[in-house]
């Protein structure tokens, strides 16, 4: 088997994965991602134990237990591009052998659940409520760097998104994956479900004018629009469909958690955010340690 040079799989010398400095030891299976490193210790509070604390730049990562069942929570940082960072050292942590720098002959897949905030993009989903993302749509470009393949219902509901928004002809080529199924299952009670819209930027790739003009003005209500058979667009944020689709080519069960801190459609904002945060951390950290 091939060996992975020391440019492309970078090992720091206590022989931790570059950006995350974690080692293959010190993560758990189920991982909990957040944006923010703020909401590591917010998670990690409500451990019985933690264990391990590590930082470099923005990537903090706790890990420790909950009764018997051991959990990591990692920063990301915000946006599609630094998943690309975290989901590849993730997977390298558990999926390539360090010493021998080769892929493992057998694989391992992780749990990885991201608990962030979110915009709704329908009014009957309001503040202080939850999503769990039955689907992640990239408006971002990650994915086109990567092969991956769709299966016939993600390219009907692509093809009858592009249609409706014509976002390829303007903008990018859109891209879809589907939620781990095993861990969806669960996250069904007091949680809206639906299709999540993942958006390179805050601003302007979510339709948001300050003293900019936007290409697309008429972004929200595209998305608010779009239908196909019993599926909508609930809600839009920058990393599910990068999550969704990096963990679908390296075989890991993935899903997204998102807080509604906003209601683009009625205009509203959450008048209090962190408690809405916590009470979704708290609700996830339950299911989780349970299953």
């Amino acid at each position: 088997m091939q060996r992975i040079a020391e440019s492309e799989l970078i090992i720091n010398p206590r022989g931790a994965v570059y950006h995350l400095d974690v080692r293959p030891e010190e993560l758990a299976q189920t991982i909990i991602t957040v944006g923010d490193p703020d909401r590591v210790s917010a998670v990690s509070k409500y451990f019985d134990e933690v264990e391990v604390k590590r930082q470099h730049r923005e990537f903090i990562t706790h890990t420790g237990r909950i009764g018997q069942k051991r959990f990591s929570v990692v920063s990301t940082g915000i946006g599609p591009d630094n998943i690309d960072i975290v989901l590849n050292e993730l997977d390298a942590l558990v999926n390539i052998d360090f010493q021998t720098r080769q892929i493992k002959e057998t694989l391992s897949s992780l749990d990885i659940v991201r608990i962030g905030t979110s915009g709704s993009l329908q009014e009957d989903i309001p503040v202080d409520s939850y999503v769990a993302s039955t689907h992640g749509l990239g408006l971002d470009n990650l994915l086109n760097f990567y092969r991956l393949d769709h299966n016939e219902q993600e390219r009907q509901l692509l093809q009858s998104f592009i249609t409706h928004t014509q976002l390829n002809a303007q903008i990018t080529n859109p891209y879809i994956s589907l939620a781990g199924a095993s861990l969806l299952k669960n996250f069904v009670d007091g949680f809206h479900q639906g299709i999540t819209v993942t958006c390179p930027g805050f601003y302007g790739p979510q339709g948001r004018v300050l003293r900019l003009g936007v290409k697309n003005p008429d972004l929200i209500n595209q998305l608010t629009d779009f239908r196909f058979g019993q599926h909508r667009i609930t809600n839009f944020e920058m990393e599910t469909s990068a999550i969704y689709g990096l963990g679908k080519l390296l075989g890991h069960h993935c899903l997204s958690l998102s807080a509604i801190v906003a209601n683009r459609v009625a205009k509203e904002f959450s008048k209090d955010s962190a408690k809405t945060i916590d009470a979704l951390i708290q609700k996830t950290l339950s299911i989780l340690s349970s299953n």
